[in-house]
């Protein structure tokens, strides 16, 4: 614990992409137990506390506390970990804070998910007497109906119901003044960061009513709701969590399968199509999903700088069929035939010049078929 920072927990490689994840009030980053290490796979992970849940200070706010002070406290550990561009998940409290984060700092915020929560609480009246009561009589009354808050009825989870009765009276007062002010709804079109709502088909505190009037308002955001979820979603059905987020933060096989048709064109993904059976379609998925959804969508190196280095690798393996294919998209990538040669006589020093014998035959037969084809 530090009076200045959150406290948080981070989880996966520090050069991935920065994900933070954000609680919802009374939780503490144990509420993403079950979808954290999962996504630490992929993802530089970043769970932290709200003042005075868990082990952030209670000092970090007080009364009078704003949403955008929550989100500044968000930023400034971001500023500490060296993290400039993140994606960002949070429940309740903590969607709340991505909401305000992706309408006042969109540098920021890569994407947004925003689970079982809302651009505003139903008004003021009710978190002003919340607020007074906790501040009155702390937080046991709290504790005692927390389950029926946050989960369908029949199910709940101790470990997170303890966590309500550890927060700091004042602290949870303060967030609950949070909530008094909070009301983005007005803004809600200017979101231009990609946003995904996830809406829990039992949530009583958030109904799906409230994510979807976001995902109404919110240009091209994508709207899942869970059968049987409550208000704490990730710890309840972490499975269906995790299966929405990874989708959305990945960015699916969608945006892959453009950029395969665009590199290799659509008449040889067709044919592949085609082809597919049951028995090869999870492999086609593999294939559109990673290699094309991920690593050539990838800015670091361009669409021709990719295509010398498939080229080369093609050829240290003597994969001429896949060269072929490749000599064709390195066109499409802008490479001239002189560039192409100059590429597999590199080849010939490394990988050898009975291989790059090969190369040079099969992509002087391609080459040739399309200039004949545009001729």
């Amino acid at each position: 614990m530090t009076d200045t920072l959150l406290n948080h927990r981070a989880e996966g490689p520090a050069s991935a992409p920065a994900l933070l994840l954000g609680p919802s009030l009374g939780t503490s980053y144990a509420l993403w137990d079950e979808v954290a290490p999962e996504l630490s796979a992929t993802h530089r992970v970043i769970r932290w506390d709200l003042p005075g849940h868990g082990g952030s200070a209670p000092g970090l706010i007080g009364p009078g506390a704003t949403v955008g002070d929550l989100a500044g406290l968000v930023l400034a550990l971001a500023d500490s970990l060296g993290v400039e561009r993140f994606a960002y998940a949070g429940v309740s409290l903590g969607g709340a804070v991505g909401l305000h984060l992706a309408l006042h700092h969109p540098e920021r915020v890569s994407s947004l998910a925003v689970i079982c929560s809302s651009a505003h609480f139903n008004g003021p009246g009710p978190w002003q007497e919340r607020a007074e009561r906790v501040r009155r009589e702390g937080l046991q009354w709290l504790v005692e109906s927390a389950p029926a808050r946050w989960f369908p009825e029949g199910f709940t989870i101790p470990e997170l119901v303890r966590d309500q009765g550890a927060a700091d009276p004042s602290a949870y007062a303060a967030c609950c003044d949070a909530l008094a002010s909070y009301d983005l709804r007005d803004r809600l079109p200017e979101l231009s960061v990609r946003t995904l709502l996830i809406a829990g088909r039992e949530d009583r505190a958030t109904p799906p009513p409230h994510l979807r009037e976001i995902a109404d308002a919110v240009p091209g955001s994508t709207l899942v709701e869970l059968p049987g979820a409550g208000h704490l979603a990730p710890a309840q059905c972490p499975q269906a969590v995790l299966t929405a987020l990874r989708a959305h933060l990945d960015g699916g096989a969608k945006s892959g399968m453009a950029v395969r048709r665009e590199v290799l064109g659509d008449s040889h993904v067709d044919r592949a199509q085609a082809r597919q059976t049951p028995f090869t379609a999870p492999f086609q998925d593999f294939i559109s999903r990673y290699a094309w959804g991920e690593i050539w969508t990838d800015p670091t190196l361009s669409r021709r700088e990719r295509s010398m280095i498939t080229l080369t690798a093609l050829v240290a393996h003597g994969h001429y069929e896949e060269l072929a294919m490749h000599v064709r998209a390195a066109l499409r990538n802008g490479l001239t035939p002189e560039e192409i040669g100059a590429v597999l006589l590199q080849t010939a020093v490394y990988c050898g010049v009975p291989a790059a014998n090969a190369a040079f035959a099969t992509a002087q037969r391609v080459l040739a078929e399309e200039a004949e084809a545009q001729g």
